[in-house]
């Protein structure tokens, strides 16, 4: 199969297999691949000794079948005349925000109320809160961080992605994880529900760099 994303999980790089379904990737006994493909479900191998020896294996992906249901699409009813028109664009509730000397673009406090934007800031600031539990305690998985930015296979991947499924093997985190630091890192729920891979990589990021800083 061509086209196939294949990442190593411990150096965290990635490749993607050419016309003819081959790649070549640098690994060590007791890596982790993973292989990523549309429509596929996703294939994690452990990198034996064996599998180094006798050169070059063969993997094989598994379909997935889905039942696809119907989807109503509702346009707006637009009427042509902005004023009117202009009230029915939904808007995303979450206030946002800026703290000079942070090299976050802005913060969202979940809604415009002062007090929300009081608990956002205080959450950065408090060193016993989830994020100083989690980045504290995973600095080699958070180091990952920057190695997947760097990688643009790995980005390209991450851009095509809603699911959090790279992201979970790579950082080493579950789900529930992921979308817990986007809260303590004061995002909507709409930005964790419809980012993509990518997006949420970057949020994660900035907010990693920040509670380095905090931490000084």
């Amino acid at each position: 199969m061509s086209s196939v994303h294949v990442l190593n999980l411990n150096s965290v790089e990635g490749v993607i297999s050419d016309s003819n379904g081959n790649f070549e990737i640098a690994v060590r006994a007791k890596d982790t691949l993973y292989f990523s493909y549309l429509g596929f479900k996703p294939l994690k191998v452990p990198v034996s000794n064996d599998m180094i020896k006798l050169g070059i294996p063969i993997f094989r992906l598994t379909q997935l079948s889905f039942a696809l249901e119907e989807v109503i699409v509702k346009p707006y009813s637009l009427t042509g005349y902005l004023d009117i028109d202009v009230k029915k664009v939904p808007l995303n509730p979450a206030g946002r925000f800026t703290i000079p000397g942070l090299p976050q673009s802005g913060y969202e406090a979940g809604n415009r109320n002062k007090s929300s934007i009081s608990k956002a800031i205080g959450s950065l600031f408090n060193p016993a809160d989830f994020l100083y539990n989690l980045f504290g305690k995973n600095p080699k998985q958070m180091r990952k961080l920057k190695k997947m930015r760097e990688d643009d296979e790995i980005k390209n991947l991450l851009a095509t992605k809603f699911d959090r499924e790279v992201l979970v093997q790579l950082l080493g985190v579950n789900r529930v994880n992921l979308e817990e630091i986007l809260r303590n890192c004061n995002y909507s729920n709409a930005f964790i529900k419809e980012a993509n891979d990518l997006q949420i990589l970057e949020a994660i990021s900035g907010c990693y760099e920040e509670y380095k800083i905090l931490q000084l």
